[in-house]
């Protein structure tokens, strides 16, 4: 089949970008998104030409590094599909296939299609995580669990750290990430002593990336390649405003940004 490639190329963040367009006369509708990128990168190499850069990883849908935008939507137009899982034959011959880097500011551009995601990792690290004293490999049946709230808590701990939420949603919002992160920790017994705490330290790690506040457009469900539930947004909320409410000594001086309101404002 024959497709065309119109790219978002750009050496660097201080460069001016531009797109330009690439044919491809021999594409096997079997190829996924990224070694189509692979067998065009050998032509470029062998006319001298600057290879596109993009990333990956384990391409088979888990690390989540390879995500960018396909003729406007994240990952392409494949449901609960990754760039690495989808294949050319949900395509047509003779199509145009536009692709740009994640949007956001956020996320600063590195190269080409590659940002740098950098901030959803800070994000992990301001809160995302218990702090218990482990000792020996406990056993795994130490602490029943029941089987609702292990399987609400693996949907959550799902999430890839993709950035696709953040790429489709009109605020630049991480908030279906970090509901995630918050989510799978205090669904489970092990995470409720930081669980208030946690969700405090998160969103303001979340606030201070300069991320959008989430209004409840949806988008981000919509394009997450592991349909991550809305959910998670709620119990994000219930928990800031716990923790805040604890935080402040029994004033609420702080309202749950899934509203829209800073973390400042009363």
């Amino acid at each position: 089949m024959k497709l065309t490639l119109t790219i978002w190329r750009q050496r660097d963040r201080a460069a001016k970008g531009r797109f330009v367009s690439y044919r491809l006369d021999d594409v096997n509708p079997e190829m996924s998104m990224l070694e189509c990128l692979d067998v065009l990168n050998e032509n470029l190499s062998e006319r001298g030409e600057e290879p596109v850069a993009f990333e990956h990883d384990c391409r088979e849908g888990i690390c989540g590094s390879c995500g960018f935008m396909i003729s406007g939507i994240a990952h392409g137009p494949l449901p609960a599909t990754t760039v690495c899982q989808l294949t050319m034959r949900h395509f047509k011959d003779g199509d145009e296939l536009v692709l740009e880097p994640w949007r956001s500011k956020s996320f600063p551009l590195v190269k080409d299609l590659i940002v740098d995601r950098r901030s959803l990792d800070r994000i992990v690290q301001a809160g995302g995580y218990v702090s218990v004293s482990t000792g020996n490999t406990p056993d795994g049946n130490a602490l029943p669990i029941g089987k609702d709230i292990a399987d609400r808590a693996m949907d959550a701990a799902a999430c890839i750290g993709c950035g696709a939420c953040v790429a489709a949603c009109p605020n630049g919002s991480a908030a279906l990430f970090t509901g995630a992160k918050i989510a799978h920790l205090g669904l489970l017994p092990q995470g409720q002593p930081e669980r208030d705490e946690r969700a405090v330290r998160m969103v303001a790690q979340m606030n201070a990336e300069g991320f959008g506040g989430c209004t409840n457009i949806g988008e981000c469900v919509a394009v997450c390649p592991k349909q991550i539930s809305p959910e998670v947004l709620a119990r994000m909320n219930l928990d800031y405003l716990v923790g805040s409410w604890k935080h402040r000594h029994g004033t609420v001086t702080a309202i749950s940004p899934i509203i829209g309101w800073g973390p400042d404002e009363t």
